[in-house]
């Protein structure tokens, strides 16, 4: 019997390490104890942002500042990409000890009751991080080779010459620059003409030009019928009526929760594991976190819903994420989008009085070396002058979110932001301004 069992390896280990370090008897189920830490480490965020970082570095290497241009070895970034995977895997196992570490796949049978192949294990306890699975649409033959998701990008040992990306979500994005800026020929295909949805319209028009200036092509709106690996390539049927081949298609259409650790009625399941706003499932002391509740798929969301959660179990009386607050980002080449809080088209769609200032960065000489002509910042206050949000289209855009956030975490308003005094030169004036202005 244990306080709490933890399903999921990802970052819901990192609720089972704090509970564990409080004394709690702890069990933490996984189904491959060397996928410790989740998607985000092995599959997703942090291979990926490597593979972008190193791609920067090729796209960078095309000026003509550089007598030639570099090329990304991709058997050597396989290479260190592995070995920086396991030598991190090792620490988080290592920041396990102190809890009981099961393999296999966890499902929840009855209240309180976990079964792992032929095991059973009880809590009182149970928290839920499953995360979620890429998404294949209907019509499209997955074969790992030449039909891939974003995890066998991660894996491969030689740059395609040419590939399709289908799908316009931050996967889509980040994958198509990442291909683009490498030295790839790039086929973008989304089913919307828009590509950031919801975002600030000029920032979607102005991310539009940068990747065709990165060497992409737009397929939007289009969707795909059907995609069948060929002798000839991937043979691509669209809805129009239209055919291509393609050397290799990455399918970027999503990802879909993974709920199939419940087995038992008292849970409600719908798009996710249908939770309230403290991710307590409809059988009390049983939670879902991360990606398998649907509500926000990003590891840094992940990562709180598990403390929080644990914080509460262990009567710390958190109080509720505001889910509002988390930084949302795609990470593109060479301007990232980010936003946090509400944005205009969240704004004008529930009718809140707001004001904004949009601040262009062709206005810093910064922005000309930085490839960034192109980008902007947007900030939002209520009819009381208090920070409701903000949208960036700029290098980083990930990191400069964060003064946003913490403006909304700290409830300031204008008049208060604008007393930080930002450096010079950085991207980070242009938030100022915003600011200033408001």
């Amino acid at each position: 019997m244990y306080d709490i069992i933890y399903i999921g390896g990802g970052l819901n280990y990192a609720g089972a390490v704090v509970a564990a370090k409080n004394g709690k008897k702890v069990a933490l189920i996984e189904n491959d104890l060397n996928q410790l830490g989740g998607v985000c480490l092995h599959k997703g965020c942090i291979p990926s942002k490597m593979f972008l970082h190193h791609a920067n570095t090729v796209f960078e290497s095309r000026n003509d500042v550089f007598d030639s241009p570099l090329k990304l070895n991709m058997q050597t970034l396989f290479d260190k990409k592995d070995k920086l995977l396991k030598n991190v895997t090792k620490v988080v196992q290592k920041q396990c000890e102190g809890i009981d570490l099961i393999e296999g796949k966890g499902v929840v049978v009855s209240p309180h009751t976990v079964k792992v192949g032929e095991n059973t294990y009880e809590a009182e306890y149970i928290v839920m991080g499953t995360g979620s699975s890429p998404f294949i649409p209907e019509g499209i033959e997955y074969d790992g080779k030449t039909v891939i998701t974003s995890n066998d990008v991660l894996n491969l040992t030689k740059l395609p010459e040419k590939i399709a990306v289908y799908g316009t979500g931050a996967i889509g994005l980040e994958m198509a620059s990442f291909f683009a800026a490498a030295g790839s020929e790039v086929t973008l295909i989304g089913r919307h003409d828009v590509l950031l949805k919801g975002a600030y319209p000029e920032m979607d028009n102005a991310l539009k030009g940068v990747l065709q200036k990165l060497g992409v092509t737009l397929m939007t709106p289009q969707s795909i019928k059907s995609a069948k690996p060929t002798k000839r390539g991937v043979h691509t049927l669209f809805e129009d009526g239209s055919e291509k081949y393609f050397e290799m298609l990455l399918v970027a259409t999503g990802r879909r929760p993974n709920t199939d650790v419940v087995a038992c009625e008292e849970i409600a399941v719908g798009k996710g594991i249908e939770t309230d706003i403290w991710f307590e499932t409809t059988l009390p002391k049983h939670y879902a976190v991360g990606d398998c509740n649907g509500k926000l798929q990003l590891a840094h969301a992940a990562r709180a819903e598990a403390l929080n959660v644990t914080e509460q179990i262990l009567g710390q009386s958190p109080r509720a994420l505001n889910l509002e607050h988390v930084v949302k980002f795609i990470h593109t080449l060479p301007m990232s989008y980010a936003y946090v809080g509400k944005r205009k088209s969240d704004l004008e769609k529930a009718g809140i009085a707001y004001r904004e200032k949009r601040v262009p960065l062709n206005q810093f000489t910064y922005s000309v070396y930085n490839h960034a002509s192109k980008g902007m910042m947007v900030s939002y206050v209520d009819s009381e002058g208090f920070i409701m949000g903000g949208e960036i289209l700029a290098p980083n855009a990930e990191e400069l979110i964060a003064a946003v956030g913490m403006a909304l975490a700290g409830e300031m308003d204008a008049a208060q932001a604008k007393r930080v005094i930002f450096a010079h030169p950085t991207f980070s004036e242009a938030l100022e301004r915003t600011f200033y202005r408001l």
